[in-house]
């Protein structure tokens, strides 16, 4: 039996739903009628981090667990790994960012995220981190501005990221609760290119066939964007790393895809593509 967590999330939504039809696969939900993925094997069950008690109950019987948090605040890594530790689990693989391994990474979330991991370490579970790069899906956030005037407002248009598409940060994470030879290993995963958001505003207006205009947003209008979504330090740390990626820290492609699944890594123009309709609003 394998859990699912953040299966209502970009890449554990895809886990769920690789898994499903392979054999029994549980799915913890804080809401449970959020799930989209179903099937005869697959248990949908109600629990939260922070409840002991519907940890362990989603735990009974689990081999192996798909690691997904969120919290700036809460110690979910640690009590994650504390109850399947208690449980037996014979396998943990965790859904980190690849800025861990990055010396010059030093923003709120990086370091959260180092903190993480170094939580699932101490549990004594066999562990295995999934790094990956900045997610194609992000530019979802582009879609309103998108759909009511044609334009998509980002920092630093010119900047390139590897950008991964999710689906193959999940292919990662099911080779990796599947196969054998993982333990402790940890996985870096990018796109197979480095893409700017002006190039990324081309693909786009390619999969919608209508012209899109790329307007760069200032340090300080981007700032002010982010605060009025995000407490301070999350905010300041996607600056830093806006900052990051401005200096070239992003762009490096690691082969990972290929590797663990034999096959290469979506573009950024596939993903485009199957995503159009969100951009659309159809």
């Amino acid at each position: 039996m394998i859990l699912v967590t953040g299966a209502t999330g970009a890449v554990g939504r895809e886990v769920a739903g690789l898994l499903a039809g392979t054999g029994p696969v549980r799915i913890l939900a804080r809401r449970p009628e959020r799930v989209a993925v179903r099937g005869p094997e697959v248990d949908v069950v109600a629990g939260e981090y922070g409840d002991r008690d519907s940890l362990d109950r989603a735990l009974r019987g689990v081999d192996a667990v798909f690691l997904v948090t969120n919290s700036p605040t809460e110690p979910d890594d640690e009590r994650v790994a504390t109850a399947s530790a208690a449980a037996g689990v014979r396998r943990l693989v965790k859904l980190s960012m690849m800025a861990v391994e990055e010396p010059d990474a030093d923003d709120f979330i990086t370091r959260l995220q180092r903190g993480n991991e170094q939580a699932v370490r101490d549990s004594g579970v066999p562990w295995t981190f999934v790094r990956p790069r900045t997610f194609m899906s992000n530019t979802l956030s582009w879609a309103p501005g998108i759909r009511s005037e044609g334009v998509v407002r980002a920092l630093y248009g010119t900047s390139p990221v590897a950008c991964v598409d999710p689906r193959d940060v999940a292919a990662v994470a099911v080779a990796a609760l599947t196969g054998t030879g993982h333990e402790g290993r940890t996985y870096a995963v990018s796109g197979p290119e480095a893409i700017t958001a002006r190039e990324q505003t081309e693909q786009l207006a390619e999969a919608l066939g209508r012209p899109l205009r790329f307007e760069e947003l200032t340090p300080d209008r981007a700032r002010e964007a982010l605060l009025a979504k995000y407490p301070r330090p999350v905010a300041e740390a996607f600056l830093e790393s806006a900052e990051r990626q401005r200096a070239g820290a992003k762009a490096a492609v690691v082969p990972t895809v290929e590797k663990l699944t034999g096959r290469p890594a979506r573009t950024f123009r596939t993903w485009a593509a199957d995503h159009a309709g969100a951009f659309a609003g159809t």
